[in-house]
């Protein structure tokens, strides 16, 4: 789907601005920058760019989707796969021999608009939970295995989260002090109700647990915005309900557990999701 498809569908999504106020949004952007991790780069999504490839930083993820929509004079998406909080200011290795600079080296003192999705890689927090949880389930399909495993690691990890993204934020402000500040949320990966273990395969008592965990990691982004007092939540976990990894008939926003190199990577976002995340970030601008 090439990127005016994709406009296509971010217009017609029912949640999109009226034509009057993405146009005075749109007049604003002169400059818009990108910072995050996997959930912004888009890994495998086509087109991957190549600068450097192992960033999976797709042409059509939610930045430059939202970018186009927003007729940015200047776009600069330097999101990259993997990163946490600390690659905002020191290198990223990404595999194939690359590197990705400093994030926040990206930002200028006119940028305008600047989107950050970061703070799942922290900790390991998502990667826990991927790589763990599934193995769990065979041992008990209906319980809560990889709950009981972690028995609370990971929302002490994730309450450790907060003040790193404080100092991204402040640090961010400092380079582009005119910059409008969005901090983009996790969207949802387990439903809400129901279960589909074939393409989510974590145990039944699991699902709910990874809600909470999801919930939680979100909070803790709010909280930031609300300590940093300058920058804008944006919460695409619950615009994503019915959007997650079990949904069927291609509603779903995010990728089941099999690695699709012509798709998405696993437990990351389609780019149905990209679409929605965009939407939902283009409202929040009104």
């Amino acid at each position: 789907m090439r990127i005016t498809r994709l406009l296509t569908a971010v217009v017609s999504a029912a949640i999109l601005l009226p034509a009057s106020a993405t146009a005075a949004s749109a007049a604003s952007i002169g400059s818009y920058v990108a910072l995050g991790d996997s959930y912004t780069s888009g890994p495998f999504i086509p087109v991957q760019r190549l600068d450097p490839l192992g960033c999976g930083r797709s042409t059509a993820n939610y930045p430059s989707v939202l970018a186009a929509a927003l007729h940015a004079g200047r776009f600069t998406d330097v999101s990259c796969a993997g990163a946490d909080t600390t690659n905002m200011t020191r290198p990223q290795s990404v595999p194939f021999n690359g590197t990705n600079l400093p994030q926040l080296g990206a930002l200028r003192i006119d940028t305008d608009l600047v989107t950050l999705g970061i703070g799942g890689n922290d900790y390991g927090v998502f990667s826990s939970l991927t790589s763990t949880c599934p193995g769990l389930r065979a041992g008990d399909p209906t319980g809560n295995p990889c709950e009981e495993h972690f028995a609370g690691s990971v929302t002490s990890a994730i309450d450790n989260i907060g003040p790193r993204v404080e100092a991204v934020l402040a640090a961010i402000h400092e380079r582009s002090p005119r910059a409008r500040v969005l901090v983009v949320g996790y969207p949802r990966i387990a439903p809400d109700r129901g279960y589909c273990p074939d393409l989510l395969p974590f145990a039944d008592g699991d699902y709910a647990w990874l809600n909470t965990v999801e919930e939680a990691l979100n909070r803790t982004l709010a909280d930031a915005v609300d300590g940093d007092g300058k920058a804008q939540f944006v919460d695409t976990f619950g615009p994503s309900r019915g959007h997650d990894a079990c949904a069927r008939g291609g509603s779903a926003w995010i990728n089941g557990k099999d690695q699709n190199v012509f798709e998405a990577a696993a437990y990351h976002p389609l780019k149905a999701g990209m679409v929605g995340m965009a939407a939902v970030v283009l409202k929040s601008l009104r």
